[in-house]
């Protein structure tokens, strides 16, 4: 009877799906509220416009998938053993909010237009995956949201996010060496201990953002820095700068 729901535009309440072949499945617009997907291999699977609540992904990867503008609402990826993997999927305009993605991998993914929203995101990995989106041959726009998310320990290296909004995002120790962020909010972010070796920052709003240890010398680009009169003395404190009172 539950598999007989598993279809494109089916809705499945309260149920445990373990030992069901995902692979090519056409399942666009597919509704799993309170469920439980076990081992799962989403290899090639068409999930687009799916709506996923309160559901429990576990030993479950995302390979070739179409996961355009699906959304999942207080979601578990994590797993003892390892986070959820992502390889090579389209994540455009998808929407990930409340959910737990703890050590997850996103590889080779088209990521245009992404929300995320009060995420856990802690270690996760970014690799050779793009928020951007071509327009014709030589006009590129790059579009995404990471807000309140928890990006602690996370692998941003490389990433281009510039003009998108990290607001409220905690991005402490993590890894955002030749990252672009120009022109991002970062307003009331956490870049505590953040590598920012050759990372560009032109331009970004770091108004309330708790910027403890952000050497500029390092950056690539900090020009039009927007930041509040109180934060100055940290990033003098950071440079080595001993600002004393007159």
């Amino acid at each position: 009877m539950v598999l007989a729901k598993l279809a494109a535009g089916g809705r499945i309440e309260g149920e445990t799906l373990a030992g069901v072949d995902w692979a090519e499945a056409e399942l666009s617009d597919l509704v799993l509220i309170d469920c439980q997907v076990e081992d799962a291999a989403f290899a090639a699977s068409v999930l687009a416009g799916g709506r996923f609540e309160r559901c429990r992904f576990l030993r479950c990867r995302f390979s070739h998938a179409d996961l355009r503008e699906t959304t999942f609402e207080d979601c578990r990826f994590a797993d003892p053993a390892a986070g959820a993997s992502f390889a090579f999927c389209r994540l455009d305009s998808a929407r990930l909010a409340r959910c737990d993605l703890t050590a997850v991998r996103f590889e080779g993914c088209d990521l245009y237009d992404l929300r995320l929203e009060d995420c856990n995101l802690t270690g996760a990995r970014f690799a050779r995956s793009s928020f951007g989106r071509a327009f014709g041959r030589k006009v590129e726009k790059i579009a995404a949201e990471l807000v309140g998310c928890n990006l602690d320990l996370a692998d941003l290296s490389g990433v281009r996010l510039p003009g998108c909004n990290l607001a409220r995002t905690r991005l402490r120790e993590t890894d955002l060496s030749g990252a672009d962020l120009e022109g991002a909010d970062l307003t009331g972010a956490d870049l505590f201990q953040a590598i920012v070796d050759e990372a560009k920052l032109a331009g970004a709003d770091l108004r309330g953002a708790e910027v403890s240890g952000l050497d500029l010398r390092r950056l690539a680009t900090y020009q039009d820095l927007k930041i509040t009169p109180d934060q100055q003395f940290r990033l003098l404190d950071a440079m080595g700068i001993d600002v004393r009172p007159e």
